[in-house]
């Protein structure tokens, strides 16, 4: 088993070099040339929209491999994908909880991990994204907004009084 290469991670591809049978040596010939085969193929694969049912199925491997453990519950393809990101959480230092505690342990972490997502960090940079604006400044808000319809209203007022007087206009 060759630890995976930084490109080979890059590309999707870690689950290769863990399974490889060369030996662990950066740089060497075998590692180069499947390093350019498994870029190239993935280049050719992602030119334009897949034109046959074989190109979707080695799009949709390719984006199972990139990241197995989100398709272990492939019908399938499953047991494969439980066996690849067992590999990588090897790879990675993570080994399989086996009592009910890190089990509980673990589903809290993820529940408490935030999902990151730059549009949304950028988009929500306000105030108040995390906590809520208090009475005060929600009082202070209401009063902003709603001033333009407060004078509206009183024009509407003055309409109606105008629309009553000209009803009353026409019963004299």
């Amino acid at each position: 088993m060759a630890l995976p290469r930084r490109a080979m991670e890059q590309m999707g591809f870690a689950t290769c070099c863990l399974m490889c049978d060369a030996k662990d040596v950066a740089g060497s010939e075998r590692c180069r040339n499947c390093i350019n085969k498994h870029a190239k193929s993935r280049e050719r694969l992602n030119q334009g929209p897949p034109k046959t049912k074989a190109d979707r199925l080695a799009r949709e491997f390719i984006t199972m491999l990139a990241q197995p453990s989100k398709y272990i519950d492939d019908s399938e393809h499953g047991e494969s994908m439980i066996y690849y990101a067992s590999l990588i959480d090897k790879h990675n230092g993570v080994s399989p909880a086996k009592t009910a505690e890190e089990i509980e342990r673990r589903f809290k972490e993820l529940r408490l991990k935030k999902n990151k997502s730059i549009i949304r960090d950028v988009a929500n940079q306000n105030k108040w994204n995390d906590n809520p604006p208090d009475f005060f400044e929600r009082e202070e808000l209401l009063q902003l907004i709603t001033e333009d319809i407060i004078k509206d209203d009183k024009k509407w007022d003055n309409l109606l009084s105008e629309v009553g007087k000209l009803l009353e206009e026409e019963d004299n």
